[in-house]
This record gives structure tokens, sequence and C-alpha cells, in this order.
């Protein structure tokens, strides 16, 4: 059957909180008020659905917000824009069958309209090589490394370039045309306001 990417219901948060607090050390455990911090403010927050029930999700913001991960504040330290991956989970029975590639394709196509580049990080103690191995393939390459302070764990920090944002930048600036597929994935109804421009990761 096809994977289906679209925008996370309130109504799924229980789901997306009892999938990510299975998912593994790879992936720090949310609570109840933390997950509704990503539903409130996150620029980009999707589940992807196979068969029928949710198959996984993945969080990601702009580098404008106030995200207060020592992750996210590592790259922002370092890189004036950037889209950030905070986390991308895939629940046990559905990895490896096309779930985070789905994600890496329709992160890809929303981050290049409005970012030159995506940032996440991978955990690296641990074995996590499958995991770093399925980021190289998708063009993500180590900047550096940090340990959270939040945790005390060990991440290699990873940033893929977006060749096509140099050219939309250039030829539409801010004003994107107003074409369904373009259109920003959530709308916020409870967050914050942000700038125009708009942790751990397991495929």
């Amino acid at each position: 059957m096809s994977i289906v990417v679209r925008d996370v219901r309130e109504h799924e948060l229980d789901s997306v909180l009892a999938l990510n607090n299975a998912a593994g050390p790879a992936i720090l455990p949310l609570d109840a008020t933390r997950l509704r911090y990503f539903f409130e403010r996150a620029e980009y927050f999707r589940v992807a659905e196979r068969d029928g029930s949710m198959a996984g999700f993945l969080i990601g913001m702009g580098s404008d917000s106030d995200h207060d991960s020592s992750n996210f504040r590592w790259f922002r330290e370092r890189y004036p824009s950037f889209f950030y991956i905070d986390r991308i989970v895939v629940a046990s029975r559905r990895r490896g069958g096309g779930v985070g590639r789905a994600f890496y394709a329709d992160i890809q196509s929303y981050a290049e309209l409005r970012y030159p580049q995506i940032a996440c990080e991978v955990f690296i103690e641990g074995s996590n090589d499958p995991v770093l191995l399925f980021h190289g393939s998708f063009g993500f390459r180590e900047v550096g490394q940090h340990v959270m302070t939040e945790t005390g764990v060990r991440a290699a920090m990873l940033m893929k370039p977006l060749c096509s944002y140099a050219w939309v930048h250039e030829t539409y600036g801010d004003a994107l045309p107003a074409a369904p597929w373009i259109a920003q994935p959530r709308v916020h109804l409870h967050a914050a306001p942000t700038a125009p421009r708009a942790t751990g990761t397991h495929p």
C-alpha cells in the first residue's frame, strides 16, 4: 500500500507520544507537555500513514524558531539559515519499508523552497551506523559533534545543502507562487507569531 504523509491532527497526539517513547534510546523521550509545545509551535509536524495506521512522524522548524534544544542552538550559533529536523520516528514494524525515505522526500520539497540547508543530529553512542548510513545516502554530512547539555549524550551534527534554494530565492524571494503544493504544511492556530521565513533522528 502507498505511504501518505500529512499534517498531524490534534487527536493523534497520544499515538505520537506512544510511538516516540517506544522508539528506544536513539530518540529522546517526550511527555504530553513537550509534545503540545511541538504541536503548537513546530513549523512542520507531519505523520505518515501506511495501511490505514500511523507509521511514523517528523517534527521540524526553521532557524528563526525560539526552540530551546541545545542541538538546535549549536546549529544556530554556526549557521544563519537552516531547517532543523528535531526528530523523525518510524514504528519498529515499519522500518525498512520506505517510510523514512518518504518523510525525507517530503521535508526536502518543503525546505528547499525556504532554506539553504537542512540540519539534524544522530546520536553516536551505541550502534547507530545504519542511521548514519541512511542520512549519508541522502546527502547529509557531519559538520561537528556536540554533547547535549540536557543528557550528556554525544551527537553527530549533520547538514545537507539544498541546491534548489538559491534559484528559488533569487527568482521569487519571499513571494512564492500561490500553489497548493507550496503552501506551508501547518496552520499555527495557537502558536506565538513567528518570522515570515518561517532532537535525535530515527528513520
